[in-house]
Order: structure tokens, then C-alpha cells, then sequence
């Protein structure tokens, strides 16, 4: 049987999630085709042909560009079986099978869905263990991972690369060391199919698939884990075999601030390794807002992971929701001042000082009384709850600042900055809050920075 596997976009990366299914279906006789839209248009005679065709989606804006291509799909194939899979696949099951997909899988998805293929081969209705057991606690899966078959995707040269202040563009493949999080954050899509779960890639797996991707061309890698230190022993022997096996191979993992922490000791370790870049959630810092998004952190513990990351000659990229219910104008001044001071103007994507809170399907943010309070009814066409700040004057500047940053993709991060700082200060002043002098630093440029040329992380 013919299967078709498509993904809308992934943060401009080769889809694992494509790739991974991919040799699990070959592996079962199916012949599969995988076509990543972000980078190739539809293939209409391909679809046409499927038995199945499976939607990988694994983020929000993901789902919401699936939605037209799977009525595209549904037209083009009527009597082909839908799937979709994937974080965002499961906490818009509803909308999802309104729209004709028959099955719906969230996390650790390869087996179910090779099982749907071979069912739908057979005519047969399929036996698969669902993303949630009937008391409505995620089924996480465990099984025996294959390498990926990243033969038939788009070229590594065609997504997202490392850049370095001095205008280096480095080829960058991305594999996973481990899915899920033992953690709980209230606004993290991956706590509603995991809850508190995570698996482990065995590290010949890992290292196999990052192999083909250095035959590919790859000379750097980004680890998509949710967080790479959840399994400390597991991150210290894939970075061990990773040296071992690809000197020079140069890699980007994301931490949480907690084990920046905790595990402060193993920091040059990762940098030894080939560790050039560590991305982490900073969110936001106040702790207000820390507290409800319950992350696990405080301001203080932020700028420790900071100063540690530093002492061992790692990077770090932070990310931040900077438009919460909670945000005030004198409370998004102080976090620019914040950046300002931590000397993090070069290392913030301007596009993270625009980000607003998303509330989705299922979202643990829906236990506090404070945001149900505040949301209206779940909107099919955004796939998430609309909330209001109680204040209009924070909208306005959100969306001054999402204008000029969106009017400002090209140009350095200082200026755009600075930019933003106007903005906020100005809105503040409006507020009758007042800047207080002086505590905006020059903006040191560096020519070593690293990071990844695709800004976005949710």
C-alpha cells in the first residue's frame, strides 16, 4: 500500500517526524512517500495514489497550515484513510475528525501508525493503543526505535543553518534524543501528552541518524529534545559517543533554566563536546508570572544558569512568552531592562519580545481559576482560547511591537532592540511609569554569537 506522510513545518527542519515513521513503514512493506510543504508543493498524483496519508504535527502553527491541506487532501484522495499525528494532533482530536481524519495519535506515535497502515492494507479496523486510556490519562507508548529514513526529503542545505556573528552559514541536520519531559509547565504543549513522561532514544539510534545526516552534509546538529538533560545519564552518553565518533561535529540542545542549575557541572562538559549553542525557556521574570506558567524558576535561578553557562563557553539563546495576562507595561520595560543588563540583546530573537501566550486545547494553564476567568469559548479557526488583557494599552504595544519586528527581519538585533525599547518606554511613560535612567547598557556587538536561522521556537 501506498502512504503518504506530510508535514506543513517544524521550525525549519528536516521533520524527524517524517522520517521516523518513514522506515517503520518500509519496514512493514508499505511504500512511502514524505513531503514536507515547507519546503515542496503538494504532489497532487502522489496523494491521489495513497491508501493512507499521515499529518505530522507537532506545533501550533503546524495544525493551523494543516487544516486547509488536509480538505485539499480530502478532495484530491476521498477514499484514502487520514491520520494525524503528533503533539498538536492529539489535543485537536475533535477538529481534526471533523474534518475526515479516522485516526488521531499524540505522543510515541511510530507503532500505532504502522499498525493503521497495515490495517487499512488488510481492510481491517485497527489495534492501536490510542492517545489516552479511558480513565483520560496520555498512553505513552514504549517501543524499539528504527533510524530514520531521511532518503527522499528535501536536502540539508535547503533548511535552517547555524549562522555565527561573522556571517558563517554551517549545514545543520536535527534528531531527537528523547521525547517528552518529566516537568509539568503550564503552558507547554507537550505536558497534556506526555504528563510528566519522556523516552529515551537508544544512543545507537541517535548516533546512527546522526551519521546519514553527516554523510548529508551536516556539520552541525540541533537536538529537538523538549529538554536534553530530563535523562542526565542518557545526555552524558550520547554526547560521549558524539565525540567520540564526529570530532569536530559541532551541536545546539535546549535545557531547562532548573537543570542549567542542578546540573551546572556538566556544562563544560557539553562545551568540550561540541556544544555551541544551549537554548532555554526563560519565559519571562516575574515571578508572578513564573509562578502561574509554573516553571520551575525564579529570576535569580535565570541569572545563575546565565553566569554558568557562560563560566563554561556555552551560549545561550533564551526564549520568553513576553504577552501574559499578567504582563503590565512597567513589567515588560523591566524585562527588556533585564535583557539590557544580562547582555543579552545579541542572543534574544526579536521575534521572542512580540510572542503572546497561547492557550490551547487542553492546556494546563486551563486549571487556574484567573485565565478560565478570563478565556472565551475554544475557536475552531485559531485552534485555542482568546483571552483579553485587563489592560488594552499592553495589547496595543504587543502589537506595535509584533509590527516592527515583523518590518525588521533583516536588520541587526540592536537596533531592533533598541527599537522595542522606544516602544515600551513611550508606553509606559503613557501609563505614568517612567524609565528609570541609565539602566539601558550599550549594546556590545560580538562577532561569535551563534545561532539558528530560523527565529521562531513555538
Amino acid at each position: 500500500m501506498r502512504v503518504v506522510l506530510i508535514s506543513t513545518y517544524e521550525l525549519g527542519r528536516q521533520p524527524f517526524g517524517l522520517a521516523s515513521p518513514a522506515a517503520w513503514l518500509r519496514e512493514a512493506g508499505m511504500h512511502v512517500r514524505a513531503l514536507d510543504l515547507s519546503r515542496e508543493r503538494l504532489d497532487a498524483s502522489v496523494v491521489r495514489e495513497a491508501g493512507l496519508v499521515g499529518f505530522y504535527l507537532p506545533m501550533h502553527t503546524a495544525t493551523r497550515l494543516a487544516l486547509p491541506v488536509i480538505d485539499h487532501v480530502r478532495a484530491l484522495a476521498p477514499s484514502a484513510t487520514l491520520c494525524a499525528y503528533g503533539l498538536y494532533a492529539a489535543v485537536n482530536a475533535d477538529q481534526l475528525r471533523e474534518r475526515g481524519v479516522a485516526h488521531v495519535l499524540g505522543g510515541e506515535f511510530e507503532e500505532d501508525l504502522t499498525e493503521i497502515a497495515r490495517a487499512t492494507a488488510e481492510g481491517r479496523a485497527p489495534r492501536v493503543t490510542g492517545s489516552r486510556a479511558p480513565a483520560g490519562r496520555p498512553v505513552v507508548p514504549r517501543f524499539t526505535f528504527r533510524v530514520p529514513a531521511r532518503d527522499g526529503l528535501p536536502s540539508l542545505d535547503r533548511y535552517a543553518a547555524l549562522r555565527r556573528g561573522n556571517g558563517s552559514r554551517t549545514v545543520t541536520g536535527y534528531t531527537e534524543a528523547s521525547r517528552g519531559c518529566r516537568h509539568l509547565c503550564r503552558h507547554c504543549p507537550v505536558v497534556p501528552v506526555y504528563a510528566g513522561q519522556f523516552r529515551v532514544v537508544p544512543v545507537e539510534v541517535v548516533l546512527a541518524d546522526v551519521r546519514q545526516q553527516v554523510a548529508a552534509g551536516a556539520r552541525h546538529i540541533t537536538f529537538g529534545d523538549p529538554d536534553f538533560l530530563n535523562g542526565i545519564g542518557h545526555a552524558r552518553a550520547v554526547v560521549a559517543g558524539l565525540a567520540r565518533e564526529f570530532p569536530g561535529l559541532t551541536y545546539d540542545v535546549t535545557i531547562k533554566v532548573e537543570h542549567l542549575v542542578r546540573y551546572d557541572a556538566e556544562l563544560p562538559r557539553l562545551r568540550e563536546t561540541g556544544c555551541v549553542l544551549v537554548t532555554s525557556a526563560v519565559e519571562a521574570v516575574d515571578e508572578e508570572v513564573l509562578r502561574a506558567l509554573a516553571k520551575g524558576h525564579t529570576r535569580v535561578d535565570a541569572e545563575r544558569a546565565i553566569s554558568s553557562c557562560r563560566a563554561a563557553g556555552l551560549p545561550i539563546a533564551p526564549t520568553f512568552v513576553a504577552f501574559t495576562p499578567w504582563t503590565t507595561r512597567e513589567g515588560y520595560l523591566d524585562l527588556l531592562e533585564w535583557i539590557a543588563r544580562q547582555d543579552l540583546v545579541e542572543d534574544v530573537a526579536p521575534i521572542q519580545l512580540a510572542l503572546r501566550l497561547l492557550i490551547p486545547e487542553g492546556s494546563r494553564l486551563l486549571e487556574l481559576d484567573d485565565v478560565r476567568m478570563r478565556v472565551g469559548a475554544f475557536d475552531a479557526r485559531t485552534l485555542s482560547y482568546g483571552w483579553q488583557h485587563d489592560d488594552p494599552g499592553v495589547g496595543r504595544l504587543r502589537q506595535d511591537v509584533e509590527r516592527l519586528v515583523a518590518a525588521s527581519v533583516r536588520e541587526p538585533r540592536a537596533q531592533v532592540f533598541d527599537r522595542i525599547w522606544t516602544l515600551a518606554a513611550e508606553s509606559a511613560a503613557a501609563s505614568g511609569v517612567t524609565p528609570r535612567p541609565g539602566l539601558l547598557p550599550t549594546v556590545r556587538q560580538r562577532t561569535e554569537i551563534a545561532y539558528l536561522d530560523e527565529p521562531w521556537y513555538c
